[in-house]
This record gives C-alpha cells, sequence and structure tokens, in this order.
C-alpha cells in the first residue's frame, strides 16, 4: 500500500509541473511583444559598391536608373575573384525580389545558379533593341542577356512584367 500512495504523488506531481509550464508560457505569450509580419527591409546605397564594379569589372555593369522609389535596394556585392560577379537585389513595390546578376561566368552555370534551377524557354523578347529570353521553372522566374564576354541575368520571384521593368531601367552608364 505503502508503494501505491508514492505513485500517486509521483504522478500529481508531474500533471502540477506541466500545469505551471503552461502557464508560464501563457504569459510569456501574452505579454512578449511578437509580429507575424515580415520584418521591414532596409533600403541599401549601391552607388559605391557599383563604381567599384565598373571600374573593376571586364564588362559593362548595369544598374538601374528611373526606377520609381518604390523599388527598394536590398542587397548589392561584387566579386571580382568569383568570375567577376556583379549582384544588385531589390524588394519591388508588392514585396516580390527582384535581382540584377553579371557575370563571366560560363552562361549556363550562371544561369543556373542565378535562377536557382530555371530552364530557358522558347519565348525571347526584345528590350531596347537586345534580345533577352525567358527561363522559367527555377525558384526564380528569370530574364537572359547573352552578351560578348558577359551574361546578364534579371530574376526573382516577381512577374515577368516587373523583370521587364527592371530590365528596361538597366543602363551601363
Amino acid at each position: 500500500m505503502a508503494g501505491s500512495n508514492g505513485k500517486q504523488k509521483t504522478v500529481r506531481d508531474m500533471v502540477l509541473s506541466l500545469g505551471l509550464i503552461v502557464i508560464a508560457a501563457a504569459i510569456v505569450y501574452v505579454f512578449i511583444p511578437h509580429s507575424d509580419h515580415a520584418p521591414d527591409l532596409k533600403r541599401v546605397d549601391y552607388r559605391v559598391e557599383l563604381l567599384t564594379a565598373r571600374r573593376a569589372a571586364p564588362y559593362p555593369v548595369v544598374a538601374p536608373q528611373g526606377l520609381p522609389k518604390t523599388w527598394k535596394a536590398t542587397s548589392v556585392r561584387y566579386d571580382g575573384a568569383a568570375f567577376d560577379t556583379w549582384h544588385l537585389g531589390f524588394s519591388a513595390p508588392d514585396g516580390q525580389y527582384v535581382q540584377i546578376e553579371q557575370s563571366t561566368q560560363k552562361p549556363a552555370d550562371f544561369v543556373d545558379t542565378a535562377s536557382q534551377g530555371a530552364s530557358a524557354t522558347k519565348t525571347t523578347q526584345t528590350i531596347d533593341g537586345r534580345t533577352w529570353t525567358r527561363y522559367t521553372g527555377g525558384r526564380y522566374d528569370a530574364l537572359v542577356l547573352a552578351d560578348k564576354g558577359s551574361t546578364t541575368v534579371v530574376a526573382g520571384t516577381g512577374s515577368f512584367t516587373q523583370l521587364t521593368e527592371m530590365a528596361q531601367a538597366l543602363r551601363t552608364k
């Protein structure tokens, strides 16, 4: 009989401990601020990196001009050691992501990496007199421009309308 009383206390103690943990978790949840919305992305100034890339790259480095202020630059980098790769990322007005990538890397490998697995389609479009090829099926859709000595990819989660808007804004000066 003495053994059963000890087991009842153990179960009762465990239930009481669990109750205290649930109450503590509820208090923490109620009184500690938390947010369900995506964090606000900081706008980055890419002018210095752009000037550096334009001096160092063996191809004409592009960046957008004339985009509305609702397009927010969020990331920038130039890597001269890794195929002279230029990257400029933007948050579109609706929150979608659009990036510009340029490199001297072998086009097939570069496009696969920049679009995260997209494949070429038979659809092309002319933007400012240059023929861009549409890529789909990867994490990002993309517009790709193969040029002498470099490849330019405009890719992201944005629509082809947004990708085209970005491609139309690209300038080398």
